[in-house]
């Protein structure tokens, strides 16, 4: 080896692609890593000690409120809804209200109208905090009630006056029994092209958190509600969008971001 072996050419171009080039390289780029299992091995391994360990899922915050939804979910759920242009966004689990604020926000740039929170307990005190951000308040109506009361399903559907512009997110209670029934309530709210989207199918993939005992489990979680649900004739008009579904290295909502076709 000599000196000149050492070299480092300097680069003297770049390659100039044109917009639709680039869309298809990232297409074909995530459909490969989508197929490397032990990528996506490690990734969840990480996502799982970071979840048990650091409270990473509770770590996002839109407005000054917590989300508790995944940067990449909360970016993957943007993408569904600048596509789908929803007038309505029904959230199924309100929490501690900052993905309502994100949700409104994204409906304020998109000219939709209102997001439907449902939670079966909404304290005071977090009422009078999402009333507090002016043009985003006025685009959040709350619900106190169990998401899959027959009462609380016909009250959400006169807040939407019938529309099916409608985006559902599903992310309440996380047993079986429980989402297959709010899938059966709502899918009647999304019309063609539009989402129904079922959060916390990870749970199925990954152990349970020791300090966090919860109902749901493998074998009893979003993601065999799910697949239940799209066995029915009703499920069968919805497909996932694996434009979405393939980038999601890190993600709690595998296979759950759905769209209806008809």
């Amino acid at each position: 080896m000599n000196e000149a072996d050492n070299v480092i050419e300097p680069v003297t171009s770049k390659e100039i692609i044109s917009r639709q080039a680039f869309e298809q390289r990232r297409l074909d780029s995530a459909a490969r890593m989508i197929e490397d299992k032990d990528l996506l091995d490690r990734a969840l391994d990480a996502k799982v000690q970071a979840g048990h360990d650091y409270m990473w899922v509770h770590q996002s915050n839109w407005m000054g409120e917590p989300c508790l939804q995944l940067p990449t979910d909360m970016l993957a759920i943007a993408e569904a809804l600048s596509k789908s242009r929803p007038k309505y966004v029904i959230e199924s689990g309100v929490a501690w209200g900052g993905f309502s604020l994100f949700l409104a926000t994204l409906l304020l740039a998109t000219r939709g109208e209102k997001v439907i929170g449902i939670d079966i307990y909404i304290p005071e005190d977090l009422r009078e905090r999402l009333a507090s951000h002016q043009g985003l308040s006025e685009r959040i109506i709350l619900v106190e009630g169990s998401s899959t009361d027959p009462a609380t399903v016909e009250r959400v559907r006169e807040l939407t006056n019938g529309s099916t512009e409608t985006m559902v997110l599903l992310d309440s209670d996380h047993t079986h029994a429980h989402v297959l029934t709010e899938l059966q309530a709502y899918e009647s709210f999304v019309g063609p092209g539009q989402y129904l989207i079922c959060c916390d199918t990870a749970i199925e993939r990954q152990p349970p958190a020791p300090l966090r005992p919860r109902q749901w489990g493998k074998g009893n979680n979003p993601a065999t509600a799910l697949s239940e649900f799209l066995e029915s004739e009703a499920g069968a008009t919805f497909a996932l969008d694996e434009s979405i579904e393939n980038k999601l290295l890190i993600s709690n909502n595998w296979g759950g971001y759905i769209r209806r076709e008809i």
